[in-house]
C-alpha cells in the first residue's frame, strides 16, 4: 500500500429550487453544473462521484473536476485555483441563485491506492465501497477512485489529522513516484493528454468521463459528432524511449507526423502520447529530434476499474 498527500483545491456548489424548472432540473446549482460539465450531474445519485471535463467550443478540455453529490450541495475536487473557477463560475451563472464556497482550507487531501489499501480502509473504517462511492465519517470523505493511478485507491479528505496518525511514513511517495504510477497506467491528465488540440475521444478516459445522453453543453456537438461518425483516428499510447525525450516531441514516421509525446515519467523512461490508429503496428519510431521510441501498448482502462 502506498500513500501522499494531494494538493487538489475543493469547491462547495449549492443553490436552492428554481420557480423555472431548467431542462427538468429543478435545483439551480445541479442545473448549473449539468449544462457546463460533459458528465450527468442530473443522473448522479448522492453518495456517488462522477469524474467530469470542462471543454471549449471545439470540444478540446480545459478543466477537469471530481463531482461529489453530498445531496444538498455538490463538492468539486479540482488541480485548477478554487478562488480563480469561482471568480470565473460567478460571472457564468448569470441570474441563477448559485453560490460558491472554498472549502480548500478545511479539506486536506490523501490518495491511498495498491495492494491492501481496501484492506485498510475496511479495518479502519469498517466500510466497504464500490468504484465512484463514498461514505461520510466523522467530518471525512472517503471515496473509492481508481482514476488517480490506474491501481484500486481510496480519496480521503477533510479532517485528515486522524488518517495520517494511520499510515505509516515509509509508505509515503513523493510526487515523482505519483506521477510515474500514473503514466506506467495510462491515466491521462487534463493540461497533459486533455488539452487543447485533442478531443476526450482520444482517450481511454473518455467513457468515464462523458455522458451521451445528457443534452447539451459547451463543446458536446464537436464530441458527439466524432463518436457516432465513428472511431477518431488518433489514440492515446504508452512508450519507452531513449535518449532525451521531451514532453511535446512530435512522432515522425520518415517525413509524416503521426503522433505527439504528451508526458515523460520522472524516474522510469516512459512516456504517453498521441498515435495515429492506422500506425499502432509499426512499433518503433522516431521523434522530430531523433530520439528512438517504442510502443508498449495503446491505452485501455478496462480491467483497472476492479
Amino acid at each position: 500500500m502506498k500513500w501522499i498527500i494531494l494538493d487538489r483545491y475543493k469547491i462547495k456548489v449549492y443553490g436552492k429550487k428554481s420557480k423555472l424548472v431548467i431542462k427538468g432540473i429543478a435545483e439551480e446549482h445541479k442545473a448549473f453544473l449539468h449544462n457546463l460539465l460533459t458528465n450527468d450531474i442530473n443522473g448522479l445519485k448522492e453518495g456517488f462521484f462522477n469524474y467530469n471535463l470542462r471543454l471549449n467550443g471545439k470540444g478540446y478540455p480545459t478543466q477537469d473536476f471530481f463531482v461529489f453529490n453530498l445531496g444538498d450541495f455538490f463538492i468539486l475536487d479540482t488541480e485548477g485555483k478554487a478562488s480563480e473557477i469561482i471568480e470565473e463560475f460567478n460571472k457564468l451563472k448569470l441570474s441563477m441563485q448559485v453560490f460558491f464556497e472554498d472549502l480548500t482550507p478545511n479539506y486536506k487531501h490523501i490518495h491511498i491506492f495498491g495492494k491492501d489499501s481496501e484492506e485498510f480502509i475496511k479495518k479502519n473504517f469498517d466500510i466497504s465501497l464500490q468504484n465512484f462511492q463514498f461514505k461520510l465519517l466523522d467530518g471525512l470523505i472517503i471515496a473509492k477512485n481508481f482514476l488517480r493511478t490506474g491501481n484500486i485507491g481510496f480519496d480521503v479528505f477533510g479532517n485528515i489529522e486522524q488518517v495520517l496518525n494511520l499510515l505509516d511514513e515509509k509508505d509515503k511517495i513523493s510526487n515523482e513516484e505519483f506521477e510515474n504510477e500514473r503514466i506506467k497506467n495510462c491515466i491521462p491528465k487534463i493540461k497533459k493528454e486533455l488539452k487543447e488540440g485533442y478531443l476526450p475521444n482520444e482517450s481511454p478516459i473518455f467513457p468515464y468521463a462523458v455522458s451521451l445522453t445528457k443534452g447539451c453543453y459547451i463543446g458536446q456537438e464537436v464530441v458527439a459528432r466524432v463518436h457516432y461518425r465513428g472511431n477518431p483516428p488518433r489514440t492515446t499510447a504508452k512508450f519507452t524511449f531513449e535518449g532525451n525525450l521531451k514532453e511535446g516531441e512530435k512522432i515522425f514516421i520518415e517525413d509524416k507526423k503521426v503522433g505527439e509525446i504528451t508526458s515523460i515519467s520522472p524516474l522510469e523512461n516512459v512516456a504517453l502520447g498521441y498515435i495515429l490508429k492506422a500506425k499502432l503496428s509499426e512499433k518503433e519510431f522516431k521523434t522530430e529530434n531523433g530520439n528512438k521510441i517504442k510502443l508498449v501498448e495503446e491505452c485501455n482502462l478496462n480491467g483497472k476499474n476492479n
